[in-house]
C-alpha cells in the first residue's frame, strides 16, 4: 500500500499520535480522539529523545560514537605534547580488538590523527556526540570509560590529560565529584584485568571498582553490582548505539566488575562464617 506507505514516513515522529487518535475513537468514540491523541503524543516525545525505531539513527548513532572515540583518544594523546609509543600501540590493540577491516582502521587511524593535531578544536565533535548521543548516559559513560582506559595506557594519568578528560566530562554533564568516581571504578576494575585477584590490594580494589566501600551494605554492593553489570550489557549498548565491533570492550570491563563482585561476596562470606 504505498499510500499508507507515504503517510507513515511523512509522518515522522507524529505515527503514534495518528494511531492513538485512530484508536480513542474506536474505543470511545470522538472524546477518545482527544486522549488517544495526548497519550501517542507521549509516546511519540518519548521516541523523539530516544532516537526512535529508525534503523538510520542507530547508524548515525554508532557512526558518531565512533568517530568521537578516535578524535577524542588522538587529543588525549597529544595533550601532552607528544604521542607515545604505549599510547600508539593501545590504538593498535583496541582497533585489533574491534576487528576493523583495513579501510575502517584507515579510517580511525586518519581520525586519531584528526584529533591529535596540535590546533584541533574537540568542541563541534562533543557538540555533535552531544546531539546524537547525549540522550543516553550510557554512552556518555563508556565514551568516558574508552578515553580514561586509553589515558591509563602507560600506567598512569599525567596532569595534562587528567585536566582535559575532566574537560571532557564537564561537557558531557559529569559534576568534578561524579568524574572522580568513574575515574576510581575504572581504575578498581584494570586491577582485575586477566582475573588476577592475588595482590595484597586487591579486596580494596575490588571495592573501588564497584564503587563501594567496606563499609557499604550487602544490599547497596549488590546494587552497584547490578548497575554495572546493566550498563556493560551487549545488547543495551548496541541498543543505544556502541557500534558491536566495540562491545568487546565493555564484555572485558564486565568481567572485571564480576571478578571484584566475586571476591567480596567471598570475602563477606568468610568472615561471617568464621564469626
Amino acid at each position: 500500500m504505498p499510500g499508507l506507505s507515504l503517510i507513515l514516513r511523512c509522518s515522522g515522529i507524529a505515527l503514534f499520535r495518528i494511531l492513538g487518535a485512530l484508536a480513542g475513537f474506536f474505543i470511545l468514540g470522538i472524546l477518545g480522539i482527544i486522549l488517544g491523541y495526548f497519550i501517542g503524543s507521549i509516546i511519540d516525545r518519548i521516541r523523539s529523545m530516544s532516537g526512535g525505531f529508525n534503523p538510520l539513527n542507530t547508524v548515525r548513532r554508532q557512526s558518531v560514537f565512533l568517530e568521537t572515540v578516535f578524535i577524542l583518544m588522538g587529543k588525549l594523546a597529544k595533550s601532552d605534547g607528544r604521542v607515545s609509543e604505549s599510547e600508539v600501540a593501545h590504538v593498535e590493540q583496541f582497533m585489533h580488538k574491534l576487528r576493523m577491516t583495513r579501510e575502517h582502521r584507515l579510517k580511525a587511524i586518519a581520525l586519531f590523527k584528526q584529533g591529535a593535531a596540535t590546533d584541533y578544536d574537540i568542541r563541534p565533535q562533543l557538540d555533535e556526540f552531544l546531539s546524537v548521543c547525549g540522550y543516553s548516559g550510557n554512552l556518555k559513560q563508556m565514551l568516558l570509560i574508552y578515553l580514561v582506559i586509553m589515558g591509563l595506557s602507560d600506567g598512569q594519568l599525567n596532569a595534562a590529560e587528567e585536566a582535559l578528560l575532566k574537560s571532557i566530562a564537564n561537557r558531557l554533564g559529569y559534576s568534578a565529584s561524579e568524574f572522580e568516581q568513574l575515574l576510581d571504578m575504572v581504575m578498581g576494575q584494570m586491577h582485575f584485568a586477566g582475573g588476577q585477584t592475588s595482590s595484597v590490594s586487591a579486596l580494596e580494589d575490588a571495592y573501588q571498582a564497584l564503587g563501594v566501600n567496606k563499609d557499604s551494605t550487602d544490599a547497596e554492593i549488590k546494587r552497584a553490582y547490578r548497575k554495572l553489570m546493566s550498563q556493560y550489557h551487549p545488547d543495551k549498548l548496541m541498543g543505544q548505539g556502541v557500534p558491536e565491533e566495540m562491545i568487546a570492550v565493555a564484555t572485558e570491563q564486565a568481567k572485571e566488575v564480576q571478578i571484584a563482585y566475586d571476591l567480596i561476596k567471598k570475602h563477606r562470606e568468610h568472615n561471617r562464617s568464621t564469626q
